[in-house]
């Protein structure tokens, strides 16, 4: 009888155990690079290995844009609420087409899904899946528009147009594009790409998996332990940069942030976010009391002075092109401030601003940089 009432105490115990996990209902609205190796599938089983739940239901259908989804099953599955999360993913290549064309193509559309989602989900979070640049660019569109003949291009444009979206529409954004760029240039070995150059191998979605697990959950990947069947060594390579990317900068990616950060070390945050996903002191250089921007291919220098500031910041550009804007944050990631840089010298007023640490990117069509502003 002892024995009895122990194997039912142990049972019990393993009960609470298994409740102790969060849990999220997701909805992934895509095509085939949402479908390809079944991401929500790795999403779950991904949530699953460290005690977390999802349960998803998904509408991917091949080539789907925004626009599509707003005529589609997509629009009444997010209207049918109860939702803690809907991920939403562009064409794979529209974003990164000429602004005009993604004006009116993708961002009206983007704005309808994400306040679709605000509106028929009680707490229910808009995230968009930023997408990567094609393995060697889209050479066929770059003979029309220069900048999609190279991936690090393609992937630039990429990354603006989905934290422009983000950012102006009040979604968070899932940065799996980041994740790709910082593997692609530190670990050559790791092949992120399906035969065709564009969708994801298995390393690749496995990777999407672990960013959309650290940032649905508000979480680190490091104590995943679910594998899709690619080598260890890789796996764990690849939850380092997830945890390097997208965790430890998560308040970035967030459009709420539920961390305290008052302590946090922010130098990952305002290094992460320079286009290479690196520092790169021949770009960013620190000088005086302001700091220089070089911007080679529009053979332009900006220059953001002074920092430290205790009332504003003046940003001067110094090039035959005047095609930049400026975005203040705060470091939670919540928009601030924002000013088309015109003129060769335009002026962030900060006077009204808390002291602390501020984020400030500086973006032209195919480049960002992204520095820490201190106010004082």
């Amino acid at each position: 009888m002892k024995k009895i009432i122990l194997l039912v105490f142990a049972l019990c115990l393993i009960h609470i155990g298994w409740g102790q996990g969060d849990y999220k209902r997701v909805l992934f609205i895509g095509n085939s690079y949402t479908e390809v190796n079944n991401l929500p599938l790795l999403v779950q089983n991904v949530a699953q290995s460290v005690g977390d739940r999802v349960e998803y239901e998904s509408n991917t259908p091949g080539g789907c844009t925004f626009q599509q989804h707003c005529t589609n099953r997509s629009m009444d599955m997010i209207c049918e609420g109860g939702w803690d999360v809907v991920v939403l993913q562009e064409q794979s290549q529209l974003p990164s087409f000429p602004q005009f064309q993604v004006e009116e193509e993708c961002f009206p559309y983007a704005q309808r899904l994400i306040d679709s989602v605000y509106a028929n989900n009680l707490n229910g979070e808009a995230m968009l899946y930023m997408t990567w640049g094609r393995e060697n660019g889209d050479p066929q569109n770059g003979t029309v528009f220069p900048p999609l003949a190279t991936y690090e291009g393609m992937d630039s444009l990429l990354y603006e147009r989905y934290m422009y979206m983000g950012r102006t529409y009040d979604a968070s954004i899932c940065p799996v594009g980041r994740v790709w760029r910082y593997i692609r240039t530190n670990y050559d070995d790791i092949h992120l790409y399906a035969g065709d150059g564009s969708h994801p191998s298995l390393e690749g979605s496995y990777a999407a998996a672990c960013a959309f697990y650290s940032l649905i959950f508000r979480k680190s990947p490091q104590p995943i332990t679910y594998n899709p069947g690619i080598d260890e060594r890789i796996a764990q390579t690849i939850r380092n940069v997830v945890q390097t990317v997208v965790y430890d900068t998560i308040c970035f990616w967030l459009r709420q942030c539920p961390i305290d950060t008052t302590q946090s070390d922010t130098t990952q945050v305002d290094t992460m976010h320079n286009d290479t996903t690196q520092v790169d002191t021949t770009q960013i250089d620190t000088v005086a009391a302001g700091i220089n921007f070089q911007f080679p291919e529009h053979k332009t220098q900006i220059t953001v002075y002074p920092n430290p500031t205790t009332t504003e910041a003046t940003i001067v550009v110094d090039g035959p092109a005047h095609c930049f804007d400026a975005v203040l944050y705060d470091i939670n990631g919540r928009r601030l401030r924002a000013c088309k840089l015109n003129q060769p010298t335009s002026v962030i007023d900060m006077r009204d601003l808390a002291p602390g640490i501020y984020l400030l990117s500086i973006l032209s069509r195919t480049d960002t940089r992204t520095i820490r502003l201190v106010k004082q």
